[in-house]
């Protein structure tokens, strides 16, 4: 048994320009037929495995994971077992096969079908796909794209590992369906689902696959509802079902994201599978147990999930403790996927020198584990020089100016408990009855959508071909159209749309000391969605106010609130690439201040109602829980830093996505905002009875309209929703709202959609009105 001595556990599958996204969104306009679509998307393949093979990767020992998604790699796995929701049957075909078409639906939805929920993958910035999961669900293997990959990599010469969500993990991650009885779980369904994946596991070896890796990062997490104990024994079950399937390639388990945890490191130990992955970038080097002489051991100590250089050296060390653990091979490799990482540093010539020589990205990261590699198999000596040149790295960052700054470090040490505290409910409650507000305000989040008029606009003024003058006279007018439409609409608090921000955190980057932006540097968010994540390299500060202009502008366009748009601290760090040289707390403490300083500007301007969103709240919450008390204690404390000065007149919203609500209940409501708005949409509303059995006291508002999908949600939906949230709470709390901004929609279905918003909100106050 062999396995290679540097490997990755996954790698960006977009394309280092989007080739991805923008195949897929000319086959969903029509554009692009479905076979060349394929032919495209085997041509990215084929150009990662070539490009993995150059970074020191072998094409031939299975280090080159087959990684590859249209969409989603949860969604991909659920369609190889068969496991769709009922309202999608129908779009089998007679074979039971389900087709691309179908797998699109199921992602995306259509006029008859809302698609799959979506939420964050652990705690990243990556959305999966939650599938559904029942008691009637049907386990059969669909199609055989997985080992057509593998078949398509040895046609020309490479021999790659294909990449699956384990069965633990995907079941794990599943909600149960609609049908399912009060009590039922999807883990319930372990055993009816691993002869699909021995089916699988078959069908891969025969296609030539030597290795296959399973994903089981749920074995890390002690947020999915399940003791590690119930985790560990599921997974005790399924690998001895599957390591002795008659016929399968050799199994690498992989758990990133953090350490496992002690009860499934033994289970998986003894397994009968041949390889773990372990990440060691944020967990140690775990205690030795039974098992481990005939296993690999891939130690993940290359960071997958920021993109700092690093320290090689130490990197070194803990393998060299893996090694002590007794393994018949240790391997290097990356603590995670590298999905979440852009491609390659050498795309970005706009960054300083200086900063580019501390940066790593996926391929610079592959580079990291390949070098690894070579010093465990010719020993340290022959990485001697790479270590040197990543020690001198780490030594020319800590003295780079800019990355301290005495000033932002003074004020923050004199902040007291004070600081962070706002006048009380009562009063913020009187102070703000001016605002003249009806029962069941309507609002958006804050973008409008971002046309390609808008884009184009930026990007020549970007280039220099539009001067600021004309642009900055583009956007006024752009303004001015999106708050008329408001008003046409009959929204009664308006956003004045955004239409000069590139992104919610890369626009404040922009405009903050202590970071740079990308060219290139694209991460996938969801489906076709990237983001740049900044980099928040220094010391933040604000040099000038960001946002006051335009948001005036629109306020004097209109006699209705117009709500200042700001991203929170929490959030810029949870969408950026951040600073590692100290903690978090300090860092997010740094921006909230520069936040706090905008605030005091948007208030002197006569803005009565601040927005402070802070949609990754739940994102960054920590896997374990040991950890999870200090985690919310700064993040709310940071949050009520930024907001902590604002007058008990000026009403303070916040916005959340992707949020469980119960298990981060007590920090949302130690955040304080006046009004709080929540996804809820996708997941018809589940979150208000969350809400209601909490006895939130603040203004919330539930999402009602699912802006991650094309359909446009009826008049009845949105009522039924609304009805819903206002049966649960006092209505004087109850806010009406999409789930999220409207930047990724676009203009004919945001219209029909808001105003079928705003129909539903006039039934239903019409209902309470005669009901009164």
């Amino acid at each position: 048994m062999t396995f290679p001595a540097a490997t990755i556990l996954g790698y960006p599958r977009i394309g280092r320009r989007r080739e991805l996204k923008q195949a897929v969104e000319a086959h969903w306009a029509g554009r692009l037929s479905e076979p060349d679509l394929e032919a495209a998307a085997a041509e990215l393949r084929g150009r990662t495995r070539a490009r993995l093979v150059e970074l020191g990767l072998g094409a031939g020992d299975s280090s080159i994971p087959e990684s590859f998604s249209y969409y989603d790699q949860v969604l991909d796995l659920a369609v190889a077992v068969g496991a769709i929701p009922h309202r999608f049957e129908a779009l089998r075909e007679r074979d039971g096969s389900i087709p691309l078409a179908a797998y699109f639906a199921i992602a995306r939805g259509d006029d008859e079908r809302p698609p799959l929920e979506m939420t964050k993958w652990f705690d990243t910035n990556y959305h999966y796909l939650v599938p559904e999961i029942g008691p009637e669900t049907v386990f059969s293997p669909s199609g055989d794209r997985f080992a057509a990959q593998v078949r398509e990599a040895r046609s020309a010469g490479f021999v790659t590992r294909p990449v699956l969500v384990g069965p633990v993990t995907f079941l794990a991650l599943a909600k149960p369906s609609s049908d399912a009885p009060e009590g039922f779980r999807p883990l319930d369904r372990l055993d009816d689902l691993l002869p699909v994946y021995a089916e699988i596991l078959a069908g891969l070896a025969e296609a030539g696959a030597e290795w296959v890796q399973l994903d089981e990062h749920a074995l890390v997490s002690q947020a999915l509802g399940s003791s590690d104990a119930e985790l560990a024994r599921a997974a005790e079950r399924a690998y001895e079902a599957l390591g002795a399937a008659p016929s399968r390639p050799r199994v690498l388990v992989a758990a990133g994201y953090a350490s496992l945890s002690d009860e499934a490191w033994a289970a998986l130990a003894a397994a009968p599978i041949e390889a773990l992955a372990l990440d060691l970038h944020r967990g140690p080097v775990p205690a030795p147990v039974p098992g481990l002489a005939e296993k690999v051991l891939v130690g993940g100590v290359v960071d997958g999930r920021n993109i700092w250089r690093g320290d090689l050296r130490a990197a070194w060390e803990r393998l060299l403790e893996l090694r002590s653990l007794g393994a018949r091979q240790v391997a290097a490799g990356t603590s995670t996927s590298l999905q979440h990482v852009p491609h390659d540093v050498a795309d970005e010539p706009d960054l300083a020198p200086r900063l580019r020589s501390w940066l790593a990205f996926a391929d610079q990261k592959t580079a990291q584990a390949a070098t690894l590699g070579r010093g465990l198999t010719l020993g340290a000596e022959a990485i001697a020089a790479d270590i040197a040149d990543a020690d001198a790295a780490l030594a020319d960052r800590r003295e780079a100016p800019g990355v301290r700054d005495g000033q932002v470090r003074t004020r923050l040490g004199r902040l007291s408990p004070g600081d962070l505290a706002r006048p009380s409910d009562a009063e913020r409650a009187a102070a703000q009855q001016d605002l003249g507000l009806p029962l069941l305000p309507t609002t958006t989040i804050g973008s409008f959508p971002q046309t390609a008029e808008i884009r184009r606009a930026r990007a020549r003024h970007g280039r220099g071909e539009l001067g600021t003058s004309a642009y900055e006279s583009y956007l006024r007018d752009e303004i001015s159209r999106v708050v008329e439409l408001q008003e046409d609409l009959g929204l009664d608090v308006l956003v004045h749309g955004e239409a000069e921000r590139n992104d919610m955190v890369q626009y404040f980057a922009e405009h903050l000391q202590g970071f740079a932006v990308t060219r290139n540097g694209w991460v996938q968010s969801y489906g076709s969605r990237a983001t740049r994540p900044s980099i928040l390299w220094g010391d933040v500060s604000r040099p000038a106010p960001i946002t006051v202009g335009w948001s005036s502008f629109a306020q004097s366009l209109t006699a209705r609130p117009m709500k200042g748009m700001l991203t929170g601290p929490v959030t810029i760090l949870a969408w950026s690439f951040v600073r590692d040289d100290q903690p978090l707390a300090e860092t997010a403490d740094q921006v909230a201040l520069a936040l706090r300083d905008e605030i005091a500007d948007l208030e002197d301007a006569g803005i009565r109602i601040i927005q402070v969103d802070e949609p990754a709240l739940r994102e960054l919450l920590p896997l374990k829980a040991a950890q999870q008390p200090s985690y919310l204690a700064w993040s709310v404390a940071a949050f009520r830093l930024a907001t902590g000065g604002a007058a008990a007149r000026t009403q303070v919203h916040t916005h959340l996505c992707y949020s469980e609500f119960d298990v981060v209940i007590d920090a949302i409501a130690a955040l304080d905002a006046d009004v709080t708005s929540i996804e809820a949409a996708r997941s018809r509303g589940e979150v208000i009875d969350d809400i209601a059995a909490a006895g939130f006291s603040h203004g919330v508002g539930p999402g009602v309209y699912d802006i991650h999908a094309p359909r446009v949600p009826s008049v009845d939906e949105v009522a039924e929703l609304l009805e819903r949230a206002a049966d649960a709470l006092p209505l004087r709390q109850v806010w009406v709202n999409p789930d999220c901004g409207l930047k990724t929609r676009g203009y004919d279905e945001t219209v029909e959609s808001l105003r079928n918003v705003v129909a539903a909100t006039e039934r239903v106050r019409a209902k309470v009105a005669a009901l009164s």
